[in-house]
């Protein structure tokens, strides 16, 4: 088990989006959020008070937490030093990086002389079975979404939480390292071996009360020419009756793909759910999740009430707005 409470480490992230981990923890565990600590250059803050290590520790923190989700998932060099004092000090090290902190000898010489724990969450715990198609009962809804890190997991977490504010039956399925640490269980997707990809989300959504639906947490996206095949493999392991589409309308091009434009809302939609059929014929689109964080208020209602105007479902913020027309679109089915 992962000690809490957490420091959050942001490294030097160059932006924002780039502490996603971070993010998703303070937004969604926020008791478990003491502090961040930034390195020179940083360019995110989680609006948390800005901590040493000593501070830290005087606070309660016994975790220090790799909030950052860099492209390729490696350890930074220039994190080291911060990394072993980090453990010298007294504190346990999680990170959800593809680069595991198991594998670098300097992290693990000096957990193991300080009898420190090191927690690598994207490493799968399970032998995944190579997916069967087989229908499971129970319901399952899948946020895809226009590219990567538009508010997949924001969706299905809050549409979760909706749905047990009504006393419906419902389950976030964790599928990425910022899941698993908000959680506390899940498949680390994208790092399961791509035979055996499709077979964990079977896995990770079993059968289940003909009432009960999974809220599956999206991945990458269909049109993202880097992390597809991880999308692919939740729409066929998936089988949702359901998606929801997510966007977010501010971006110029693709996370890290400066030369792919995002797709449209429609595109996403038509290619999703025709292959979302193969495994489930019924399944259909229920909304539009739009994550307007960086929209004035003005903005954000009047793209909202196009989208609902344009293709006829539902749109909102689940975050800023709540998810209520989501959860009552999945209702109707």
């Amino acid at each position: 088990m992962i000690e809490t409470p957490y420091l959050l480490f942001l490294g030097d992230a160059p932006d924002g989006l780039a502490a996603k981990v971070a993010q998703g923890i303070k937004d969604w565990r926020p008791q478990n959020a003491v502090g961040q600590f930034r390195m020179e250059g940083c360019r995110a803050d989680m609006r948390l008070p800005d901590m040493t290590l000593e501070d830290a520790r005087a606070a309660g923190a016994k975790t220090l937490v790799i909030g950052v989700a860099n492209r390729g998932g490696v350890i930074s060099a220039a994190w080291k030093k911060v990394l072993v004092q980090a453990l010298e000090e007294g504190f346990d090290l999680a990170s959800g990086l593809h680069n595991l902190l198991r594998d670098e000898p300097d992290l693990v010489a000096v957990a193991k002389a300080t009898g420190r724990q090191l927690h690598d969450v994207r490493v799968p715990s399970v032998q995944y079975p190579i997916a069967n198609g087989v229908k499971r009962t129970g319901k399952r809804c899948l946020a895809v979404g226009t590219d990567c890190s538009v508010g997949k997991m924001y969706t299905a977490l809050c549409m979760d939480r909706e749905m047990k504010a009504r006393g419906l039956k419902s389950s976030f399925r964790a599928t990425g390292q910022t899941g698993i640490l908000i959680t506390g269980d899940g498949v680390p997707l994208d790092a399961v071996i791509a035979d055996f990809m499709a077979g964990s989300v079977e896995w990770l959504t079993p059968d289940n009360d003909a009432d009960h639906w999974d809220m599956i947490e999206g991945q990458g996206s269909l049109f993202h020419v880097s992390y597809s095949g991880v999308t692919m493999a939740l729409i066929h392991g998936g089988q949702p009756d359901a998606l929801v589409v997510c966007h977010e309308p501010t971006r110029e091009h693709m996370r890290g793909l400066p030369g792919y434009k995002l797709p449209s809302l429609e595109q996403v939609r038509d290619m999703a759910l025709e292959l979302a059929k193969v495994a489930n014929p019924a399944c259909q689109v229920i909304g539009y999740a739009i994550n307007t964080q960086h929209m004035a208020e003005d903005a954000a209602q009047a793209y909202l009430a196009d989208v609902e105007a344009r293709l006829g479902l539902p749109a909102t913020d689940p975050y800023r707005y709540g998810a209520d027309k989501l959860v009552d679109a999945l209702a109707a089915i």
